[in-house]
């Protein structure tokens, strides 16, 4: 871990008291400046390419702060993977100091700073809403919700237009102090979430920070401060009001980030799940399997991600919207139509009711289609067709949603066990498989050459025309 950060964690609670003083909680906190001998964190514990925007800003002559989560995380204790700069330097003068950059947003415009793979986005210190700075504005809605936020400020202003407590911390490249405006240290030490002003207004302003605020406690452990809580079911719908695309990043943010199940349990008990996925919380309601294999699925994709394996949101999408499908192919089927024909209108259903929520990118969209499309082929097992699904690129991801089927109780435990021993035998072992079920007729196993047929007399049929 950290080059002397060991003692710091033994007891956190503790060590914080010593660090920043005793606890004030009465009335509005007064911003803090911690210096650098009074607290752990350390240039050490960030990434080249994060120290190169902030001394190139600071030598610019402009203020440099590494800011939010990145501080948060090295006070807890864990290693920052990401980092925010905030800066006094607007989007155009950051822009000229990196080649390596541009300028994104029109809501809330940023520059991101690209080394390599690694981004580094700087944002620059936001203002009051209500002040008029010429181009520089802030549009709101009827309902409160920002729907520009250009207008740039001082630090303390930016401080306070943060989420929350623990994301208002500021880490100062001049004399390597931090500075704490919202007690962010304080609700550290205790484990709490907090948003920085009136929760509802903070809400109406941003629906995407209540997904925020159960992201946050799901992956750090924290509890919800009673009054940041209170308001979320009461507002939930106006995630209804997000664009799609933004809440289809926020759901990777969610679900692809290690702690997927407790994430998943935050947002059903919210009454926030439903504003993302409702045909699948309806399927939750209609089928008692539907929701333990979303929970499986998240479960079996956290493990995936604690162990540095790769992981795919089409496989998590095919998961969380395989009950839907189920529930509209029964509709399909009881209106005539067949099975296979039943599922490709069911998924189709599915789909473009789906993308009025959340849009899921074709990269996705279509494997996670191929992943239900197999879940009919899988019991299918006669001759060539085994192995021409077993070769499918899709196999393995709709193999695994089987698998969690069967776990979860829709299906009958069999036939993954036969799936999983036919992919670990050999091609003697794979024959005797398909003779047990009856699946091997008259040599039709593995796939062979055709024999090449017998040219028949010109102007013939060719081969035996004996019934010609």
């Amino acid at each position: 871990m950290f080059k002397g950060f060991t003692r710091f964690l033994q007891s956190p609670g503790e060590r914080l008291k010593s660090l920043f003083g005793p606890d004030s909680s009465a009335g509005p906190p007064e911003p803090r400046v911690i210096p650098r001998q009074e607290h752990p964190v350390s240039r050490q514990h960030f990434s080249d390419a994060a120290l190169k925007v902030l001394y190139r800003l600071h030598n610019a002559g402009y203020q440099a702060y590494l800011v939010g989560g990145c501080i948060r995380d090295s006070l807890l204790g864990r290693m920052p993977k990401d980092f925010d700069v905030a800066t006094d330097a607007t989007p155009e003068e950051v822009k000229e100091l990196f080649r390596n950059s541009r300028i994104i947003g029109r809501r809330f415009r940023i520059v991101h700073v690209r080394f390599g793979r690694e981004v580094i986005e700087v944002t620059t210190f936001r203002g009051k809403p209500g002040d008029d700075h010429g181009d520089h504005i802030a549009q709101q809605s009827d309902e409160g919700l920002l729907l520009r936020d250009n207008v740039w400020g001082n630090i303390q202003e930016d401080a306070l237009r943060r989420d929350f407590t623990i994301n208002a911390l500021y880490y100062s490249i001049a004399d390597f102090s931090i500075h704490d405006f919202a007690n962010g240290v304080r609700d550290i030490e205790a484990r709490t979430l907090r948003l920085i002003g009136d929760p509802a207004t903070r809400y109406r302003e941003d629906p995407v920070r209540m997904l925020r605020a159960v992201r946050f406690a799901a992956k750090l452990d924290f509890h919800l401060d009673a009054a940041t809580e209170a308001p979320i079911r009461e507002l939930a719908p106006l995630l209804l009001q997000i664009p799609p695309a933004r809440l289809f990043d926020e759901i990777l943010k969610l679900f692809m980030s290690g702690h997927g199940v407790e994430t998943f349990r935050l947002l059903r008990d919210y009454g926030l799940f439903e504003m993302l996925f409702p045909a699948a919380a309806e399927a939750m309601d209609a089928l008692p399997w539907a929701e333990p294999l979303v929970e499986a699925a998240l479960a079996s994709t956290d493990r995936r991600i604690a162990e540095e394996r790769p992981v795919t949101p089409a496989f998590l999408f095919a998961a969380l919207l395989w009950g839907p499908v189920v529930l509209r192919q029964a509709e399909q089927e009881a209106n005539g139509l067949p099975p296979i024909p039943a599922l490709q209108a069911a998924s189709q259903q599915v789909v473009s009711h789906q993308l009025q929520h959340i849009s899921i990118p074709k990269r996705f969209s279509l494997p996670m289609r191929d992943i239900w499309d197999l879940q009919q082929r899988l019991p299918l097992r006669r001759g060539r067709r085994v192995y021409q699904t077993r070769e499918h690129p899709r196999f393995r991801a709709a193999y695994d949603l089987l698998l969690l089927r069967e776990a979860a109780g829709e299906l009958e435990p069999g036939l993954g066990d036969w799936w999983t021993a036919f992919q670990q035998a050999d091609e003697h072992e794979q024959r005797r498989l398909l003779d047990k079920v009856g699946a091997n007729p008259a040599g039709s196993g593995a796939p062979r050459k055709r024999k090449r047929r017998r040219r028949g007399p010109r102007g013939g049929n060719g081969g035996d025309s004996g019934n010609a």
